[in-house]
């Protein structure tokens, strides 16, 4: 009785597009995010799933939406797969720190866990929220099919918590997570996790 999790990052914003920091902060699609939300909800339409669940941040929730349509069901937020809190980068370039911080920015490189920025959620906390969300969605949906649009940092955390790789590794061993492509999440009832692939396009034509 195992739980597929389509797992999908939202489509680009403004800031992602510019590489800066977008956690909490409600940044709006442009008009790729919006293409690729489009793209989701064909990919959606051509491979039926039996709920979508998504972060409450208006990108995911948007990224969602044709999806939803294309499926006729409402989308169910879930406060646990919002975006980490980035603290004082929150749009903010990873360089524009730097510069003002080179020995924090070398820290954070080095281990972005043990390092995390100033002000910023505690990584390993985000990391236990969004399991926890992921094993309750799965618990929900016994031998079901579910997408779950939510973000990059946050869902590569989960990641690395679910299959037993270091968190301060996240950033390596994820380099990223593509804007509204598919990551398959196999849940079992006990609650571990298999990865069956990983940020496959729903458009191969879109960024």
């Amino acid at each position: 009785m195992t739980t597929t999790l389509l797992l999908a990052r939202h489509g680009q914003t403004v800031w992602h597009a510019e590489n800066r920091y977008a956690g909490i902060s409600d940044i709006p699609l442009t008009d790729t995010g919006r293409a690729q939300a489009e793209a989701l909800g064909r990919w959606a339409a051509a491979h039926p799933v039996d709920a979508v669940r998504t972060s409450p941040l208006s990108r995911a929730v948007a990224t969602a939406d044709p999806a939803c349509r294309a499926l006729g069901v409402a989308p169910q937020l879930e406060p646990d797969l919002r975006e980490c809190d980035f603290g004082v980068v929150e749009g903010r370039t990873l360089a524009e720190f730097e510069a003002e911080d080179p020995e924090w920015a070398a820290a954070y490189r080095a281990d972005p866990v043990a390092h995390s920025f100033p002000g910023a959620e505690d990584p390993t906390a985000a990391a236990a929220r969004g399991v926890r969300a992921l094993r309750e969605i799965a618990a929900a949906h016994p031998d079901g099919r579910v997408l779950v649009v939510a973000h990059n940092t946050l869902l590569r955390l989960v990641l690395c918590s679910l299959l037993s790789i270091p968190a301060q590794e996240y950033r390596r061993v994820f380099p990223r997570l593509r804007n509204a492509a598919i990551s398959e999440l196999r849940v079992r009832p006990d609650g571990s996790a298999a990865l069956l692939s990983l940020n496959v396009p729903c458009d191969p034509d879109l960024p």
